[in-house]
């Protein structure tokens, strides 16, 4: 008879979690808070636009290379349109400068050396360095709790990397920027490179321009909510049941040994294994009551070290951009003067204009985006008095629009719809702790760490998503679905299967 898994959570992990139990011969059900699939990964609709909430790139768009079977097990890429933009970022400065982050690496340091001759050298080093991540294709096929000897065999060709790896992952964006002499090349590559995370290595910057300039990591059209419902699609062609608006409440546990859920409206539902993909905190200490974790869980939960959450500035506008290049995360520009948004105050404003994808607005006109990185206590705090709360969100799409109009004069006049998403708007629609996007902010030097997919003293359980993957991302979400279906099957003697469409 065939076992039964209950999946908590909806977004992609659980939703990878899903489909790889329905291809191994497992019956699975997913109960879902929201009343669609997505979790993090997710977008909205607003006046006929959609604001795509997580999406700049997918690692994993071409084929035959690292990520791209996965999507393809996942019925995620079949069918996309997929855009690699020439440019990642474009910076401008004062005086007319601009550097443009340019995908293509041979034309990023002719670019660069142009600006700023007097930092050839740096430039090369850096330049060499991208190069060198282009040449690793990091092991994706095999949950690494289950290597073995003869994977470790495997792993031999790795070794020529490991040396280079650990360099560059102890240098911070802030350390490398320093070593620039030309003074806007430094404050531009600084924005572009370490914006609000300074002591953030660089080697996920260095792996981020490999994958652009080698078309990796491309654009699908449609963004998130597209590559989610192809996900969906697939579950349920599979045989999947998902449940929506059905909140789990408590993990139901028996001698030690998970065996179904509660949910909030007081249904019990039943299952041989239990798989949460939904907040870590939420699953270990509120669905679980904190009755099994050890030192090293408390630890990451009692100092959490979190990305940042989010403040989202949504805008439909009735003009086109044509005369803006496409970019992966758009362009920064310097203010009139500095401006307080949220407690916080800005010299910069950074926007992304989707003139690229016409399939987030109608024929004719464009979605902007903009986002700060903000404080969810500060939310928190004014989210109890919902005048307030209210009042503040349409205080700072003024100030944006206003913003905004500076560098594209006339725009103001244009803006049809507005849309603002806070930390708490995260929290409440996909429950992730301090409505943080990535979970854990990963150290310097320690970039590769991952947390157990079980909890001490507790069976028939797993965990998987972003919370037991530190960096986070949409790839490392799906993987994380696929590795903990393969660490079952090892479990219960069988050989893992993954198919394609």
């Amino acid at each position: 008879m065939e076992k039964s898994i209950i999946i908590i959570g909806a977004g992609l992990a659980g939703l990878s979690a899903g489909c790889y139990g329905q291809m191994n011969g497992y019956r699975t059900s997913i109960f879902e808070m929201h009343d669609k699939s997505g979790g993090v990964c997710t977008g909205w609709k607003r006046k006929g636009y959609t604001i795509d909430g997580a999406m700049h790139w997918l690692v994993g768009t071409r084929p035959g290379k690292v990520f791209y079977n996965i999507w393809e097990e996942l019925g995620a890429v079949q069918g996309k349109t997929v855009i690699d933009h020439e440019q990642y970022m474009r910076i401008e400065g004062e005086g007319g400068k601009v550097l443009t982050i340019y995908a293509d690496i041979d034309r990023l340091q002719q670019h660069m050396n142009e600006l700023a001759p007097e930092d050839k050298d740096t430039i090369a080093d850096f330049i060499k360095a991208v190069r060198t991540c282009a040449r690793i294709d990091m092991p994706v096929e095999k949950a690494p709790e289950l290597y073995g000897i003869i994977d470790g065999i495997k792993m031999v060709k790795m070794l020529p990397y490991m040396r280079f790896m650990r360099k560059w992952g102890k240098i911070s964006t802030a350390d490398f920027t320093r070593r620039l002499k030309n003074p806007f090349l430094r404050e531009s590559l600084s924005e572009a490179l370490a914006g609000d995370f300074p002591d953030f290595s660089i080697l996920f910057m260095l792996m981020t321009f490999a994958w652009l300039h080698q078309k990796l990591a491309g654009y699908p059209l449609g963004g998130s909510l597209e590559l989610v419902q192809g996900i969906e699609r697939r579950y349920l062609s599979l045989g999947g049941e998902l449940h929506f608006s059905s909140r789990v409440d408590k993990i139901l546990v028996e001698n030690d040994k998970a065996v179904g859920v509660r949910l909030a409206d007081g249904m019990e539902h039943r299952g041989d294994i239990i798989i949460s993909a939904a907040d870590g905190h939420t699953t270990i200490f509120e669905m679980l009551d904190g009755k099994y974790v050890d030192d090293k869980i408390r630890s990451y939960y009692d100092q959490p070290r979190l990305f940042p959450p989010l403040i989202y500035i949504g805008l439909g506008v009735a003009r086109t951009f044509s005369d803006v290049p496409p970019s992966v995360v758009g362009l920064t520009y310097p203010l009139d003067s500095p401006t307080t948004i949220a407690g916080k105050e800005h010299r910069r404003l950074g926007v992304q204009i989707y003139n690229f994808d016409p399939t987030l607005a109608p024929e004719g006109k464009t979605v902007l985006k903009v986002q700060f990185n903000t404080d969810y206590d500060y939310w928190k705090k004014l989210r109890q008095e919902p005048e307030r709360y209210k009042d503040e969100k349409e205080r700072i799409a003024d100030q944006v629009v206003a913003l905004l109009d500076q560098r594209f004069p006339g725009l103001a006049a244009k803006v049809e719809m507005r849309d603002v998403a806070t930390p708490i708007t995260w929290e409440r629609y996909t429950g992730n702790w301090r409505g943080s996007y990535e979970g854990w902010l990963p150290k310097l030097g320690n970039f590769l760490k991952n947390m157990n997919k079980t909890l001490p003293g507790l069976d028939n359980f797993y965990m998987a998503g972003q919370w037991v993957e530190p960096g986070g991302g949409m790839p490392a979400a799906a993987m994380s679905g696929r590795n903990v279906l393969q660490i079952i099957c090892k479990q219960d003697n069988k050989q893992f299967v993954a198919k394609t469409p």
